[in-house]
């Protein structure tokens, strides 16, 4: 049975998210063959260069990986980040209610231009509301290189998109998440987020901020998580054997 896949995008880019989504479900495990060309043409009936074309985008990503004379098969160490990684609380849930409340391309704010690249004069804002089961909201900002707008054009359109923003543009441009850097802090709610978050003047937020990278080191993604007050709680574990003495 075949995951719902957003019909406006090209075709290998939904095999490819297709094949994505089987590799993170586990039901294709690390050195498992995936379907050959062949094999996925005939099941997505397209030419074998569009089932190619779906193949190399994952190649490129590093999620899969070619034996000649033999196969593709799911790499050994998934180049694999998903979306929304639980490190700062729970994570996002697929029936959690997501509103897109602006996507355009705007002028790049200081700390968006040094986390994107000096360069970046503009870039692509998505901010949505996104709401989990329990009915907690976190306001999420995200921004990427003004450039990616043509060739990943559904990141300006007012409605969520399929695995998340990231998830799609990674497939779009061929190229997948290798390091990510977070950051977290708390500040005061600005109106707008007091607005969003229905939250008292004044409040306290928690900021996750994420950066993410390609393999090259270019930004991707720029994301800043606005969470309410008592929402997140940060926890971590570690061997005392290899941490800092933490008795004085």
């Amino acid at each position: 049975m075949m995951a719902e896949i957003d019909d406006t995008l090209p075709k290998y880019l939904q095999i490819s998210a297709y094949l994505r989504e089987l590799i993170e479900r586990g039901e294709l495990a690390p050195g498992a063959e995936v379907p050959s060309e062949r094999e996925l043409a005939a099941r997505w009936k397209v030419a074998r260069p569009t089932a190619a074309k779906a193949l190399n985008t994952l190649r490129q990503q590093g999620i899969v990986r070619s034996r000649r004379g033999s196969g593709t098969y799911v790499s050994d160490r998934s180049a694999l980040m998903r979306e929304n990684v639980p490190r700062y609380g729970p994570p996002f849930a697929a029936d959690d209610s997501v509103t897109v409340l602006e996507a355009a391309v705007v002028a790049a704010p200081r700390e968006v231009a040094e986390a994107l690249g000096p360069s970046r004069a503009r870039a692509v804002m998505r901010k949505g509301l996104n709401i989990d089961s329990s009915g907690s909201a976190t306001l999420i900002t995200s921004w990427y290189p003004d450039g990616f707008a043509e060739s990943a054009v559904h990141l300006l359109a007012l409605e969520p998109l399929p695995g998340g923003a990231l998830r799609y543009l990674e497939s779009a441009i061929g190229r997948g998440t290798a390091v990510v850097r977070e950051r977290v802090g708390a500040r005061l709610a600005t109106a707008d987020e007091r607005r969003h978050l229905a939250l008292l003047s004044p409040a306290a937020v928690l900021v996750v901020h994420r950066t993410c990278l390609d393999a090259d080191g270019v930004a991707l993604e720029f994301r800043a998580a606005v969470h309410p007050p008592g929402d997140r709680i940060l926890q971590q574990e570690y061997s005392t054997s290899s941490a800092a003495d933490f008795r004085d």
